[in-house]
């Protein structure tokens, strides 16, 4: 199992922006497909974003669609999550997913999250 240690969360005000991080301890992270998830209080979690394991290819839900974008850097055996024009309803813990192609988020490496807070 790949160890994730999400960081980068905070208190932004409406309309500002964050950039999440998501270190990985695995040293073959380059062969992971990497996801964002988040979950918002009493609600399930949801799909945000993801990106292939060469970088290629990145994957966004609806709701953030030209507002999160994520990166990866593999020298740094890191994923990020770019996130602008935020809205009070982005407010959530936002974990971050590891799985090898093929497999499953379910059945991959989750990180324990970061909580983003967006004010109006």
């Amino acid at each position: 199992q790949v160890q994730l240690v999400e960081s980068g969360g905070g208190l932004v005000q409406a309309g500002g922006s964050l950039r999440l991080s998501c270190a990985a301890s695995e040293r073959t992270f380059s062969s992971y497909n990497m996801g964002w998830f988040r979950q918002a209080p009493g609600k399930e979690r949801k799909f945000v974003a993801a990106i292939g394991w060469s970088g290629g290819t990145t994957y966004n839900a609806d709701s953030v669609k030209g507002r999160f974008t994520i990166s990866r850097d593999n020298a740094k055996n890191t994923v990020y999550l770019q996130m602008n024009s935020l809205k009070p309803e982005d407010t959530a813990v936002y974990y971050c997913a590891a799985t090898l192609p093929g497999g499953t988020w379910g059945s991959g490496s989750w990180g324990q999250g970061t909580q983003v807070t967006v004010s109006s």
